[in-house]
């Protein structure tokens, strides 16, 4: 079996130089999130956000809960 060197050497530069460069954009990555990540926080100290005032919750009555308890006795019972 024929190894061609010069071709593995080849590829193996390839590969490195592909590896090279997506770590680097990674690491580029974090610190450009992490960056922004002080900036937002920074704006949204100057320009907070009014939270929308909460509505009051409903109160479902008992006597719904009764129906479907009854109901729900009833369909067990026929079975």
């Amino acid at each position: 079996m024929n190894i061609n060197l010069e071709l593995l050497q080849d590829g193996f530069t390839v590969l490195c130089v592909g590896f090279s460069i997506v770590f680097a954009f990674l690491v580029i990555l974090i610190f450009a999130m992490n960056i922004m990540s002080k900036i937002v926080g920074f704006l949204n100290k100057i320009f907070p956000v009014a939270l929308p005032a909460s509505a009051p919750s409903k109160q479902i009555s008992s006597s719904i809960d009764e129906e479907v308890a009854v109901a729900i006795a009833a369909v067990l019972m026929k079975k």
